[in-house]
């Protein structure tokens, strides 16, 4: 199970990589564009429409799963990476380590204290003078 997790994972990053590229977007607008021509030489044919509507619905359900499995996973990459910065420096509060995690009244509360920090750097002229 654990393989066809991993190649289920590269593959939908390699879906991603695709689609990302200008000539995807090109290729399908062309795509579109000759479909919507033949359409309308047909006579708009409703068992066309049905199924071209089936297509496009079936992938855009497929890219949307590809598309939130490689945020996620990027998403919890730069936590990786910010949570070892916390973690590495010696002035960085450690308790902000994993803190998505923490309950809604701990983050609100942070929040809070990190809006009274930059009030008192503001007031003290020390945020936004360059």
């Amino acid at each position: 199970m654990h393989a066809l997790r991993q190649r289920m994972s590269r593959v939908f990053q390699r879906l991603d990589q695709v689609i990302s590229h200008v000539a995807t977007a090109a290729v399908v607008s062309v795509v579109l564009i000759t479909f919507i021509v033949s359409l309308a030489f047909n006579g708009f044919p409703s068992k066309w429409q049905m199924g071209f509507s089936t297509v496009s619905n079936a992938i855009v359900i497929m890219l949307l799963f590809a598309l939130k499995h490689t945020q996620d996973r990027q998403q919890t990459a730069l936590q990786l990476k910010l949570d070892e910065l916390i973690r590495t420096s010696p002035a960085a509060d450690d308790h902000l380590v994993q803190i998505e995690r923490a309950e809604e009244k701990e983050l609100g509360e942070r929040v809070r204290d990190q809006i009274q920090v930059h009030e008192s750097l503001r007031s003290e002229g020390n945020v936004g003078e360059q």
